[in-house]
């Protein structure tokens, strides 16, 4: 099994030459028992080992490993100890998680009121979005009101979305430079619904798949969990090296290639027109089905909006492409609502899909999602410079407290993929964490593990002087005279 899929086999074991390929390679070069039970920790804090599967025997391990027994027995034993391992004679070792532990995110810090233990505030910034804009809610929820009783007095169940919203997904897109008839969309439960459908559709257990790296931790998460092979599009501060992406193309056939090329996460970055069309070529060529996150496609700060991807390809050479959006980054990520744009054929494959698992989408939001959608243009702008205002502020905060870091400003998204200078990511947010920070730490946007343990992931979506004080935080963390070393993390949940 391959670095970058989650590893949860039929029958729940786990061999000792998978987890060995798992392994960072300065783990497998020199395998000692404190640093391989803290790989073994953050393969399962990270999902790419699923919980409840029995590891590998003691004996098999060492000898996969080239190391002592002892050495394997001393990093199980460690692992018994912090609560991610259980053993019982004669059945083996398997992985659990310790008491206590779960997602660390916006929703645990509101369910203890967003405070710590002694009064003071958190503060979390693994949520890349920002609140709802109040006042264009307000309007859209008066708009939905007198309509719903109309739409109450049906049975409700709409499998492919409403109409009149799958019509205005569909008019947006039309407007935006992609023609786009309602019967080519599919309303979802959000884009990370979408894109699992859209898995479940076109892959199957073992298909290859590629993405960016760095990329959407949450897309990551379910390509592992749907146990697809991943490799990677290298992602810098520069851009897209679409040289290596065509050649990893060409060398490996993938079903499938997820990419963001609208102010890219965690990057910010925009795809130059160039790149876009030798993608859409290169996926072409290879018959790989090509799907483009539009989730942040609106957040354009300093460069007009782009079109649609698919909109560059010639007439009927975008059948490959497959798009995805939804309302979460540009409204509110608590009104689920979503969508794919694709073939009409497409779209009732994913409709009998979806059914399976969701028979309908809530008839509320996506009636309150119909006047928000319809009236972006106009609501938009004021969202756009406040983020500007926020990233601003952040920037200023960023070279007050720790001008040793680094960052590219990209000309849209949400968030600053910053440089640490060093090796430490991890073991600051988990340091962080005890001061009431929570932050996407690099690791968490690599296809392979180990990689971006440099960088952190800062959204700019708080208000200004929380964001220096954020920032105030990590730099308390960074400079307090502690080395930095890798520590025991706890999951942490990003969007």
């Amino acid at each position: 099994m391959a670095n970058g899929r989650v590893v949860q086999t039929a029958d729940r074991i786990l061999g000792s030459r998978q987890l060995a390929a798992l392994l960072p390679s300065e783990v497998r070069a020199r395998p000692g028992y404190r640093a391989l039970a803290d790989a073994v920790r953050k393969l399962i804090l990270d999902g790419r080992i699923a919980l409840h599967v029995r590891l590998p025997a003691e004996r098999e391990l060492a000898e996969a490993l080239g190391a002592s027994r002892a050495t394997v027995t001393g990093a199980y034993d460690l692992l018994r100890e912090s609560g991610y391992v259980r053993s019982r004679r004669g059945a083996g070792t398997w992985t659990e998680l310790p008491e206590g532990h779960g997602p660390v995110g916006a929703h645990l810090l509101a369910g203890s009121g967003g405070y710590l233990p002694d009064g003071e505030p958190g503060i979390d910034l693994a949520i890349a979005a920002l609140g709802a804009p109040e006042d264009s809610l307000t309007e859209a929820l008066a708009w939905a009101a007198p309509r719903l009783p109309r739409l109450a007095r049906s049975p409700g169940y709409h499998p492919f979305g409403l109409p009149d919203l799958r019509s205005a997904v569909a008019e947006r897109f039309t407007r935006r430079g992609l023609a786009t008839r309602p019967e080519q969309i599919l309303v979802t439960a959000g884009a990370q619904q979408a894109f699992s459908l859209v898995m479940s559709l076109l892959c199957g257990p073992g298909d290859r798949v590629v993405t960016e790296s760095p990329t959407y931790a949450n897309a990551l998460d379910a390509l592992r969990h749907a146990r697809l092979r991943t490799g990677s599009i290298a992602v810098s501060d520069a851009g897209w090296d679409m040289e290596i992406a065509e050649s990893t193309l060409r060398q490996t056939v993938p079903r499938l290639a997820y990419v963001i090329p609208d102010f890219h996460n965690p990057t910010g970055l925009l795809m130059p027109q160039e790149q876009r069309l030798r993608l859409l070529a290169a996926t072409r060529r290879t018959g790989t089905w090509l799907v483009v996150d539009e989730t942040i496609a609106d957040i354009a700060l300093d460069v007009p909006a782009p079109a649609p991807l698919a909109s560059l390809a010639p007439r009927g050479g975008a059948e490959h492409v497959v798009t995805i959006g939804s309302l979460s980054k540009t409204h509110w990520g608590g009104l689920r609502v979503g969508w794919v744009r694709a073939t009409a054929k497409m779209i009732t494959e994913l409709a009998a899909v979806k059914v399976a698992a969701d028979m309908t989408g809530s008839v509320l939001d996506q009636l309150v999602a119909q006047p928000l959608l319809e009236g972006l243009e106009r609501t938009l702008p004021p969202r756009l410079a406040q983020l500007r205002e926020q990233r601003e502020a952040l920037v200023a905060a960023l070279e007050r407290h720790t001008p040793e870091w680094s960052w590219e400003r990209g000309p849209g998204g949400l968030s600053l993929w910053v440089d640490l200078g060093e090796p430490v990511s991890s073991a600051l947010a988990e340091r962080a964490g005890a001061c009431g920070m929570h932050i996407g730490r690099g690791a968490r946007f690599g296809v392979d593990p180990g990689t971006f343990e440099h960088r952190l992931r800062i959204p700019y979506t708080l208000a200004a002087d929380r964001l220096d004080e954020a920032v105030r935080r990590l730099a308390a963390a960074f400079h307090d005279g502690v080395p930095l070393a890798p520590a025991v993390e706890r999951p942490h949940w990003v969007a």
